[in-house]
């Protein structure tokens, strides 16, 4: 389902995939099946995403970003590809982001230019993430830092356990 005030020009859009209200998604960006993008976000060229995400409203989403499967994006998360960012600058070095399977993204986050988040950890809300995340771990902050990882308590699918699951 597409809703009538979308502006879609990609054709690359999977199975049971919902594009709410004003949001816009350009030509070449790639949408997997069962995936939803709620109202006012903007999806960019270069931009891939997988099957059974959630984006949530006023998420952008700009060239050379990959997002996988499974990932939660929270409102207003604004991903960058470019650390030095200028006004028509057409010359600019394009750094890709890479979301990877079973991530969540909190609230208000900022992801730079050229990171990856490796698969099922958190980013807390309102965090700026700085460097690439490793697996199975928490972040929160300004500039995110390392909180905990995650245990088997929060993710059937870690290699980690607490005291409470052993």
């Amino acid at each position: 389902m597409i809703h009538s005030t979308a502006e879609i020009y990609t054709k690359n859009i999977g199975k049971r995939t919902t594009i709410w209200q004003f949001s816009v998604v350009l030509k070449d960006a790639v949408i997997g099946s069962n995936t939803n993008i709620c109202s006012h976000c903007f999806i960019e060229n270069e931009v891939i995403i997988g099957n059974n995400v959630t984006i949530k409203q006023g998420t952008q989403i700009w060239d050379g970003t990959t997002i996988s499967d499974n990932v939660f994006i929270g409102p207003n998360v604004t991903f960058t590809n470019d650390l030095f960012p200028k006004s028509k600058n057409k010359k600019f070095s394009l750094l890709k982001i890479k979301v990877m399977k079973g991530v969540s993204i909190g609230a208000n986050s900022t992801l730079l230019a050229g990171i990856t988040i490796e698969k099922y950890s958190l980013i807390g809300a309102g965090s700026l993430v700085t460097k690439d995340i490793p697996e199975f771990t928490v972040w929160y902050g300004s500039p995110a830092v390392f909180i905990r990882a995650i245990c088997q308590c929060d993710n059937e699918l870690s290699p980690y356990k607490c005291f409470k699951c052993k």
